[in-house]
């Protein structure tokens, strides 16, 4: 069980392979959708596959204070009582959604519509990053949200707003941001459109039809009409390709390693990873594929194979946004050099990925160039150090699977996060064939 109250080190010993065939958790980005529009919608939805990490955990929590009867998660299992689009009610105080930055940007654009005031929180690190590209259009539609100076976090969302349907061309691609507008589009007056200017996850758009609301899809745009209702239904979550990434990189950079990742979402927004790795020459297969619930799924085979650097398709960036902490760990083991451009969401994630990413490269040897938008990765020999992931879950993880081609051990401070997106990854890491150790340290006093 993990403590809570602990800041955890991860420790890992140098080399070793990666084998087995198991399924990593649940898809956080369904899993918080499945939550949101289960309680939206008019009758019981059950959930399997639920990720019960910290930030679903969170956004299941807010409805519960919001007047969802929610039965579970046990063993990734749900039953969600709806209360239709008008029946949420207020909240008894802020709802706090530690580090998830979906949960915050969704949910803005949810209870905009709402007759009831709400405060969204979070954590340090969500009170950082920045909520102007969601609140910004929102209030063209009519929203009135009050954030603290810089335009973070908290959030006071006006309750009782009319909202009105706008056309929206986003001048960064988000499915963040396009989501939170449909979300607000479910209540506004008339039609709201969304124009993403790369591909994005579409799990809102695919989930709202699942759910029976209209989705209309025009090339890159999608839209919805206000004052409809969604329909209780069934939803089998897909193992989160994102987690799966860690192995897939693992398992190509790990000379020996033969590695099957069972019932993973291969959604085609989501597939930037698979892609990136193909181009770099790694053996990934993917077997028995499959439609569940309206998303692709299938099992990964992923053999170790040497990899060479690339310069990644911009095009690609979007679509392997998350994932991008893992694939800087195959760049540096790479022959080659890889270059990243038009990443700057990159900066304003947990971390600044990019410039923790390039520190953490560094300090076991590896040359980086940081730039604004990317990042250029020299592969070379991995040496053994010390890494500060600065509390952020995905770099943790990556560093993890770095030590599969070190020379000597890989430490890694801040873990404490790592549970957000994938309980159980230490123990799943060692029977696979990772050397992680857990060193448990109380958290430091503010």
């Amino acid at each position: 069980m993990t403590d809570h109250n602990s800041n955890p080190v991860f420790h890992v010993r140098p080399g070793g392979a990666l084998s087995g065939r198991f399924r990593v958790p649940g898809d956080k980005s369904m899993s918080h959708r499945a939550v949101m529009l289960g309680a939206l919608a008019e009758g019981d939805t059950r959930v399997e596959g639920f990720l019960e990490g910290a930030d679903a955990l969170a956004t299941l929590a807010t409805f519960r204070q919001l007047g969802v009867r929610i039965e579970g998660p046990r063993h990734g299992a749900l039953r969600i009582r709806g209360v239709g689009l008008h029946g949420l009610s207020a909240a008894d105080g802020p709802l706090d959604l530690g580090n998830s930055g979906t949960s915050m940007r969704l949910l803005a654009g949810l209870l905009a519509g709402q007759s009831f005031d709400s405060t969204l929180t979070g954590d340090d690190s969500l009170r950082r990053r920045p909520m102007g590209r969601v609140t910004d259009p929102l209030a063209d539609m009519g929203a009135a949200i009050e954030t603290a100076p810089g335009g973070t976090a908290p959030l006071l969302v006006r309750g009782g707003r009319p909202l009105q349907g706008i056309t929206y061309q986003m001048p960064v691609a988000s499915a963040q941001v396009k989501s939170a507008l449909l979300l607000a589009g479910l209540y506004a007056e008339g039609e709201t459109w969304v124009h993403e200017p790369a591909p994005t996850r579409d799990h809102t758009e695919r989930m709202l039809t699942g759910f029976g609301y209209p989705v209309r899809r025009d090339g890159a745009w999608s839209g919805v009409t206000g004052g409809g209702r969604l329909q209780a239904c069934d939803i089998d979550v897909p193992a989160d390709i994102s987690s799966a990434a860690f192995f897939l990189v693992g398992a190509s950079i790990a000379e020996g390693s033969d590695l099957v990742l069972e019932h993973v979402g291969v959604n085609p927004t989501r597939t930037g990873v698979l892609d990136i790795l193909d181009l770099m020459g790694a053996d990934i297969e993917l077997r028995h594929p499959r439609e569940v619930g309206g998303e692709p799924v299938a099992d990964v085979h992923v053999r170790a194979r040497p990899l060479h650097g690339i310069t990644i398709p911009e095009r690609l960036v979007p679509l392997a946004i998350d994932e991008f902490p893992a694939i800087f760990i195959a760049a540096a083991c790479a022959n080659g050099t890889t270059v990243l451009t038009g990443a700057e969401e990159l900066r304003v994630k947990e971390s600044d990925r990019i410039a923790v990413m390039a520190d953490g490269l560094t300090a076991l040897g590896i040359q980086v160039e940081p730039r604004a938008d990317g990042i250029v990765i020299h592969g070379g020999t991995l040496t053994g150090g010390t890494v500060d992931s600065h509390g952020d879950h995905r770099i943790a993880m990556a560093f993890a699977m770095a030590a599969l081609r070190s020379s000597d051990t890989v430490t890694i401070r801040d873990c404490r996060n790592v549970d957000t997106s994938f309980p159980g990854f230490a123990d799943l890491s060692r029977e696979a064939g990772l050397g992680l150790d857990v060193e448990h340290h109380a958290p430091e006093a503010p």
